[in-house]
């Protein structure tokens, strides 16, 4: 274990920019003995998680427990943690993830293409180079010319699959998402629910959700983070492809399965 206040992390080259848009053979990531103190309250203490290798996890839990925190922590946000962090490649995490929040947190005097291409432009990287595939990736988003817009002039949905086009672009192996659909209205979020199983398909994702159906949709492997310090329970691996359909029957009966253990982990983390 690492002093207090860090986390052991891979240190290993990481990839060379130039192989982007290869996308080699994602990793799975070891999340071991992780703990991390906050205003005093020990949000998590000896948690560990498996990510599997260019599978969805999706990790539910009542607000508050720690889930945003233990992305946080992945994507090295959270420098006052123990534990460690560490793929199954022997590659370091970081410079190898992209993070989609819940909001799409798209600069309101950037177009939509100038936003697509953010991550280029906050690297000093000649945006020029990107324009042609930011403008096949809103192709592929459902947003093919009308990359001149301002956000003001999108809809919900639309600003959410310039968000989506925004953590494609980058092109990284793993992918954090922090309810990223939970702003939208049912139709809209079951369509990029499907888009963003199609466009992820092969990395390594993990997804935080409130919404039981959405992780039954996309998860290859359910958790529920609960308690205080936080644990993560054994998985649901729910079968089928993703994205299930809605009205799956199995999906429906496993619906049933997950809300009674987010009612239990709600009830322990009141505790």
């Amino acid at each position: 274990m690492p002093a207090k206040g860090s986390v052991k992390r891979m240190t290993a080259t990481p990839p060379n920019p130039a192989s982007r848009f290869s996308l080699p053979a994602p990793p799975g990531i070891a999340i071991r003995q992780a703990r991390l103190d906050h205003d005093g309250i020990v949000l998590f203490d000896a948690l560990s998680l498996e990510i599997d290798a260019g599978r969805w996890t999706c990790l539910l839990g009542p607000s508050g427990v720690g889930k945003t925190t233990l992305l946080r922590l992945i994507a090295g946000l959270e420098r006052r943690a123990q534990g460690e962090i560490a793929c199954d490649d022997g590659l370091p995490v970081a410079g190898r993830i992209a993070y989609m929040a819940q909001q799409d947190l798209l600069l309101p005097w950037l177009t939509v293409t100038e936003n697509v291409l953010l991550g280029a432009r906050l690297r000093y990287e000649p945006a020029s180079d990107l324009q042609d595939r930011a403008r096949s990736l809103l192709d592929q988003v459902g947003l093919g010319g009308k990359g001149d817009l301002r956000p003001d002039a999108c809809s919900g949905g639309m600003r959410q699959r310039v968000a989506l086009a925004r953590t494609l672009i980058e092109d990284r192996p793993i992918v954090l998402m922090d309810e990223p659909f939970s702003a939208l209205d049912a139709i809209t979020r079951l369509q990029l629910q499907e888009l963003a199983a199609r466009m992820l398909a092969k990395r390594t994702v993990l997804l935080v959700t409130h919404d039981p159906l959405e992780a039954l949709r996309l998860g290859h492997k359910i958790h529920v983070m609960t308690g205080r310090p936080a644990l993560v329970g054994p998985p649901i691996t729910p079968s089928g492809e993703v994205p299930r359909p809605p009205d799956d029957e199995a999906l429906l009966a496993q619906q049933a399965e997950l809300l009674a253990r987010l009612s239990a982990a709600a009830a322990e983390t009141a505790a």
